[in-house]
């Protein structure tokens, strides 16, 4: 059993957050207590999952000083997914121990080691290894030992979106077991990305084991069977009804009630889109430039060519998709195109392609649009330029190499929108192979289906939020986007 202590957890947190000037609301409490409870009981191996935006992080910091201030001697680590973010807990700790007056017999007398990913505190006798240290989990962590091990948000999108990176990622944990010393306290604390989670504690059919078999956990998801909030303060229904509309049902499932949805339960449905028959009209006001779509004025406009060289009719489709956006957040798919040339032109195919995206930029009033520029996509943004100045189409050129898997990509950008009834369709597209694509698409793939227009959506939708500044497309002297901010005037005049 651990030594007795002289102040319970949930005290000192209470005195912390009073000390701050904070509340200290009902479900840190309850972790608290579970934390404080696990330690007195020596229960070793911990896990504790939260709502996304919760503050466990804050209220495992707290319980890392808490565990110095009782026990001096201990080691701890923390283990995230990127060393900055096992830093930052790591330099919250320190800031706890400068300023809690239950830890002041920690501060050093002497100087010694206070950096930012690892410090210690005055301690009897003497260890090489630091009171407290940051570790990304792709970091060397061979030859350190510690008592107490913390896992922080180890698993993120992009070490478990695939089963290879799902695998690598438990082969790194698998390390914490020769780090720990016997008898010491493993916990994790984070959200699960995915249903194959390291954060499982019970075997499925069909899955691996799972990789906290007999832990201790708590699991406090933001809505309760009752459907009350776990934070109403924070998040209330309005509150919650908004960020469901804004990330979308499995989104919010997965990270908010921690229930990841099994990828391949994923559709989307060609109903759920808003049609509309209007088109567009640049309008000139006093105040300037608007697009107008229909009587909306818009206020944002995004365009995404996902390129391909293929014989027409086969193999990958060249797609191109314009979105616009409205000052109330709804997304108007206004063209999908799928782009062909013709081998007997008299012209190369990409050179006939990039005029064809050009003449839609011009019909389309585009300040800017992006080319996805992996594998062929390479040389296409340069001579994509070279058309727009030959034609005087005043439309910036971007470049964006894709990271995220095409699954994910079009999942996170298409499925929030159908979810809320926010993106509108215009007419034309319901005439194109898009809508064959959303009702044949799975994310886990399906044979013979293809995606490509699906990909030239989403990365519309997405790189939506990468807004130009009005002084971006310089040749444009017709902007009609709506500024963000005002404008600076000279007052520099000689009389």
């Amino acid at each position: 059993m651990n030594e007795p202590i002289e102040i319970r957890f949930p005290e000192f947190v209470w005195i912390w957050n009073r000390l701050n000037n904070h509340t200290t609301p009902a479900h840190h409490l309850r972790i608290a207590r579970w934390l404080g409870h696990a330690w007195r009981r020596n229960e070793t191996r911990l896990l504790l999952m939260c709502f996304r935006g919760a503050g466990k992080s804050t209220v495992v910091g707290l319980y890392c000083a808490w565990l110095l201030a009782n026990r001096p001697d201990l080691r701890l680590m923390v283990l995230s997914a990127e060393q900055s973010l096992a830093t930052r807990m790591v330099r919250n700790v320190r800031q706890i121990i400068r300023r809690h007056p239950f830890c002041r017999h920690l501060h050093p007398r002497h100087g010694g080691e206070w950096a930012a990913d690892r410090f210690t505190v005055n301690r009897p006798g003497t260890s090489r290894d630091p009171s407290m240290i940051a570790r990304g989990i792709g970091g060397n962590i061979t030859g350190s030992r510690a008592d107490v091990v913390i896992c922080d948000d180890i698993e993120v999108p992009g070490n478990s979106d695939t089963a290879e990176k799902r695998a690598e990622l438990r082969a790194r944990l698998a390390e914490i077991e020769y780090i720990l010393v016997p008898g010491g306290t493993l916990l994790y604390i984070g959200t699960p990305h995915t249903p194959d989670t390291i954060y499982r504690t019970e075997s499925k059919p069909g899955q691996p084991p799972a990789h906290l078999a007999g832990f201790r956990k708590l699991v406090i998801p933001l809505v309760d069977a009752e459907g009350r909030s776990a934070w109403p303060d924070r998040f209330g229904d309005e509150k919650i009804a908004e960020l469901k509309t804004r990330v979308g049902p499995r989104s919010f499932a997965a990270q908010m009630q921690l229930v990841p949805q099994p990828p391949e339960d994923a559709r989307l449905d060609p109903a759920d889109l808003m049609p509309y028959d209007d088109e567009l009209t640049l309008h000139m006001a006093n105040a300037g430039l608007r697009l107008l779509l229909g009587d909306r004025t818009l206020i944002s406009a995004s365009a995404f060519w996902d390129p391909a060289f293929g014989v027409p009719g086969a193999g990958d489709r060249s797609v191109f998709a314009a979105v616009f956006l409205d000052a109330d957040n709804h997304h108007y798919l206004h063209r999908v195109a799928y782009l062909t040339h013709d081998p007997a032109g008299g012209t190369d195919a990409a050179t006939q392609l990039c005029r064809q995206v050009v003449r839609l930029a011009a019909e389309l009033h585009l300040p800017s649009l992006t080319v996805e520029n992996n594998g062929l996509g390479r040389f296409l943004p340069g001579l994509l330029r070279a058309e727009m100045a030959k034609a005087r189409v005043p439309c910036t050129v971007l470049e964006k190499a894709s990271t995220r898997s095409k699954a994910e990509r079009i999942l996170g950008a298409i499925e929030p929108l159908l979810a809320a009834r926010r993106l509108w369709a215009h007419r034309s597209v319901f005439a194109t192979p898009l809508i064959a694509e959303m009702r044949e698409w799975r994310p886990t793939g399906s044979k013979g289906a293809h995606d490509d227009g699906l990909d030239a959506v989403a990365g519309a939708i997405l790189n939506e939020k990468m807004r130009l500044g009005r002084g971006a497309a310089t040749a444009r002297t017709e902007d009609w986007r709506v500024p963000s901010g005002g404008f600076t005037a000279r007052q520099d005049f000689k009389p």
